[in-house]
């Protein structure tokens, strides 16, 4: 494949996975910015070992890896854990969602664990199986219907507290 060819099918990949990806993000932070600032930072990784994961056929997967390990590394980051301040910074206002609950089911999605979180994303948000769950994070399917069951049990809990359940 020519380098042209390569990068033509980067960007189109790229552009046609940019929402998708831009949701997945704002699920692992709950923050539209934070969110945007993972998928770019994932698709430059994604474009750098573009050559070898096209070859393989699991673009997708990559992807979604890189993103979950980023989001991930950056809530450890020191210099990303939030400050007091005496002014309150400009807030976008999400896109519209069907889900009436949409703003307490990720705030409650923010307070499980990493793990537990991603699992119950990609199990439920993206829909995918138990055993592709499993071999993204790089767990056992064992270890992925726990982290999801338990995940899936707080947010029903901290719904119904809420009173959104």
């Amino acid at each position: 494949m020519k380098r042209t060819d390569r990068e033509l099918a980067y960007i189109e990949f790229a552009s046609s996975r940019r929402d998708q990806l831009r949701r997945i993000a704002y699920g692992m932070c709950g923050d539209w910015h934070k969110a945007d600032d993972l998928v770019q930072n994932a698709l430059i990784k994604l474009y750098v070992a573009w050559p070898r994961v096209v070859r393989g056929g699991k673009e997708d997967a990559y992807v979604r890896k890189i993103l979950l390990n980023a989001a991930i590394d950056e809530s450890r980051r020191p210099s990303r854990r939030e400050h007091a301040t005496d002014e309150l910074p400009e807030v976008a206002t999400p896109p519209s969602s069907a889900v009436e609950d949409h703003d307490s089911l990720v705030t409650a999605l923010q307070t499980l664990p990493a793990q537990q979180r991603a699992t119950v994303l990609l199990r439920h948000w993206l829909g995918l199986s138990v055993s592709e769950t499993a071999a993204e994070l790089g767990i056992a399917e064992g270890t992925v219907k726990s982290h999801c069951s338990r995940g899936l049990e707080s947010l029903r809990g901290l719904m119904s507290q809420a009173g959104t359940a």
